[in-house]
């Protein structure tokens, strides 16, 4: 287990992975290459429908600090820059888009072994104010996440969370959306040698009095071929298969059916990461 509590976004984190993460029901394609001189450039490509959107970035790391700008297909271009431990514990990122001129951010995370921290405000005359704090040690932990809008003088966001990390188990508990849902999720590794792990979340919406319970598991074929899968109370099923072709490139293709409209055809999702 990695020593301190981390971040507030750490809490539920291994569950929220489990569930979701590398679903889509999209194409997506992505090339990374590294010049002699350390730049990293990725090409990515996405078909959503009928609408394609592409981007390009480019990554440099000089010594403790990366700076990362990226172009879309909008014609929008992002900055970001990250300077990693100025001070021990501290990590300090800066970020915004041209032509947007609201969109620049200071943020900084400082980790300590029994708290973590991060605070962001935004390059504005009345900015957003992000605050989110965890403390307690790897095995327990407590934390809450707000932003405040000092132009209207009202809180945008206040979430807290709860917990708990076991040799095997991580179990959380959050209240999220300003107090209107309540969210339990969980996350059991089974067996390591073969990185299987089963997974759930149930959240309950108070203003709507509706349930939502997801349960997921993974396991891997052999050392290069990872298969998920997962289904929740609304008869969403959904599944993945991803391949490590070659290493760090990899192929994955997911599909979900809906069992309550069997007649709907499947929804199916393919991404191709190519790194040299």
């Amino acid at each position: 287990m990695a020593k301190g509590p981390g971040l507030y976004s750490d809490i539920g984190k291994k569950a929220r992975d489990l569930l979701y993460k590398d679903y889509q029901s999209d194409h997506k394609f992505t090339v990374t290459t590294y010049s002699p001189t350390g730049v990293v450039i990725t090409s990515s490509g996405t078909k959503k429908g009928e609408l394609f959107l592409a981007d390009v970035s480019t990554k440099l790391i000089n010594k403790n600090i990366t700076t990362e700008i990226k172009v879309d297909t909008s014609s929008k271009v992002f900055t970001t820059v990250t300077v990693d431990e100025p001070a021990p514990g501290l990590k300090a990122i800066l970020s915004f888009a041209v032509p947007d001129q609201r969109s620049g951010k200071v943020e900084l995370q400082y980790l300590h072994e029994y708290a973590g921290i991060s605070t962001g405000i935004g390059m504005t005359a009345s900015p957003i104010v992000n605050f989110s704090g965890v403390v307690g040690t790897n095995v327990l932990a407590f934390g809450t996440d707000l932003s405040f809008d000092t132009a209207t003088g009202n809180f945008t966001k206040y979430n807290a969370g709860l917990s708990f990390t076991g040799s095997d188990l991580i179990a959380s508990l959050t209240l999220n959306n300003k107090g209107d849902s309540l969210s339990a999720s969980y996350f059991h590794t089974v067996s390591p040698l073969t990185n299987t792990a089963v997974g759930a979340e149930l959240t309950h919406d108070f203003s709507s009095n509706e349930n939502t319970l997801t349960i997921g598991t993974q396991h891997a074929l052999d050392p290069l071929t990872l298969v998920k899968a997962r289904v929740n109370n609304y008869g969403k099923a959904s599944a993945l298969i991803q391949h490590e072709w070659r290493p760090k490139s990899l192929f994955t293709i997911s599909g979900e059916v809906d069992t309550t409209a069997i007649e709907k055809s499947a929804k199916i999702g393919l991404a191709l990461a190519l790194k040299p």
